[in-house]
């Protein structure tokens, strides 16, 4: 009997340090990049804030300025409710005192500038896909913005996610940290629309059907999915359901919010609108382009 309990202590303890080892925050930069994110140019970071929506979680909830990103609006999940923080330049409570590395750690590994993994509601899945250049200039052009006071209040998670630590393992499956290239079979259109839509705009992670783990299911990627804050699904937008969209159709509705049938978006939709309607013209065109190359795919969990 000593000698099961003694082992069982063993397998335990080698089992927690697997775990503490194999869970750990990665960086994925470290000092030595650090001049890298500095000094970049706030005009083109201006396009890389708003290809990457980010006044769309970060803006101050009940007030009409979407560049006052003090935070705080509540995302509702199947693990509870997100918050997500001031990323306004306050030396205090937003980001003022980040550095630009800091700043890519944060959207291209999900570790914050103390060691700590930051939850997956931040899309890094797909800003870990980023160019470098771009994350300078995003980070020049959060500084030119106003300071904002006011902290976010605490994720609302129940037990065990407010454990932290176990987010690592779910990185080791699904972080993939790959930037992208340009493919020199496609032409340019085609190679800036599949950066937009799978890096910087992080199309899948809401026009997708997850699985058991809450990761884009692969097989149902851009082929919507139920909604994650469960009020209903996400459209397809995969040529199975938009084939008889043209590139100028896709284009409008990413510019107005009309579609080819007379109806207007809405919901968190309309707030993407905005956003990309602030980017050039040949960008909207670039996501249309890429969008009627994809895989057709259906709706799981839908008659199509």
């Amino acid at each position: 009997m000593r000698k099961a309990l003694l082992l069982a202590a063993i397998l335990a303890v080698l089992g927690g340090g697997a775990f503490w080892l194999l869970s750990a925050p990665r960086p994925a930069f470290g000092e030595e990049d650090a001049a890298r994110f500095e000094n970049g140019d706030a005009a083109r970071g201006r396009l890389v804030f708003m290809a990457g929506q980010c006044a769309s979680c970060h803006a101050s909830p009940g007030q009409p300025d979407r560049l006052r990103l003090g935070g705080g609006l509540a995302l509702a999940s199947p693990f509870g409710t997100f918050f997500p923080p001031n990323i306004s330049p306050h030396p205090r409570d937003g980001i003022g005192g980040w550095r630009g590395i800091d700043l890519a750690n944060a959207l291209m590994s999900g570790v914050s500038p103390d060691g700590a993994h930051y939850y997956p509601s931040l899309p890094y899945v797909a800003y870990a896909r980023m160019r470098a250049e771009d994350l300078r200039d995003l980070m020049a052009y959060l500084r030119s913005l106003p300071p904002v006071e006011g902290r976010q209040p605490p994720h609302e998670l129940p037990f065990p996610f407010t454990i932290r630590r176990g987010i690592g393992l779910w990185k080791l499956l699904f972080l993939d940290r790959t930037t992208i290239t340009e493919d020199p079979a496609r032409d340019p259109a085609w190679n800036r629309g599949r950066y937009l839509v799978e890096a910087l705009s992080h199309c899948a992670e809401c026009h997708s059907t997850r699985n058991l783990l809450y990761a884009v299911k692969e097989s149902a990627r851009f082929a919507g999915g139920p909604d994650q804050e469960g009020t209903g699904f996400v459209p397809n937008i995969t040529p199975h359901a938009i084939s008889a969209w043209s590139v100028e159709d896709i284009a409008t509705v990413l510019t107005t919010g009309q579609t080819p049938d007379l109806r207007k978006v809405g919901g968190s939709m309309a707030e993407v609108v905005a956003n990309m309607a602030a980017l050039p013209d040949e960008d909207r065109r670039a996501i249309a382009v890429f969008l009627r190359t994809l895989p057709a795919r259906p709706t799981p969990g839908l008659s199509n």
